[in-house]
């Protein structure tokens, strides 16, 4: 059932059951991986924070990736790693360069909800978050020309201006 299609009651049941799925997660692993097959698809941590860092999400990439490149970062923060805006980077085991950037959640509904959810935040104060973005095969990222990959796959870094 889509949630666009759930009774009021419905929705709050399936955010209930979401929310403790997250709750336990969170607990026996330190974070979960949430992710949203919408186009473009992307996928977010939950739980970093917690752990003195800021949640992580990457746009472009299937589940599979996902999942796995968040989990990597995840392990070395979880081990006392920190990763912050600046030079690109490698996961040992994956063939693309990252870079990260400040990602300011200050949508309604916001990209990164369950996030928003879990540590009770909300727009005007959402949980401080890191943009990862990968390079296409010829080691170019989004802003680089001749960039290969289809144009909003990585949508661009969006860091707070207050206003």
């Amino acid at each position: 059932m889509a949630l666009g299609t759930c009774t009021p009651l419905q929705r709050q049941q399936w955010q209930d059951q979401e929310d403790a799925w997250l709750r336990d997660t969170v607990r026996r692993h330190g974070w979960a991986v949430q992710y949203a097959a919408g186009a473009p698809p992307f996928a977010y941590t939950v739980g970093l924070w917690s752990l003195g860092h800021p949640e992580l999400l990457v746009y472009g990439l299937d589940l599979q990736a996902s999942a796995w490149v968040l989990n990597q970062f995840g392990d070395k923060i979880r081990d006392g790693e920190r990763f912050g805006p600046g030079r690109p980077l490698r996961l040992t085991g994956w063939s693309h360069r990252l870079q990260l950037f400040p990602f300011h959640d200050g949508d309604d509904p916001p990209v990164l909800g369950s996030a928003q959810r879990y540590y009770d935040r909300d727009a005007g104060d959402p949980v401080p978050a890191l943009q990862l973005f990968w390079d296409d095969a010829g080691g170019r990222f989004p802003w680089d020309d001749g960039y290969d990959l289809p144009g909003g796959l990585q949508p661009a870094p969006r860091p707070h201006t207050p206003g």
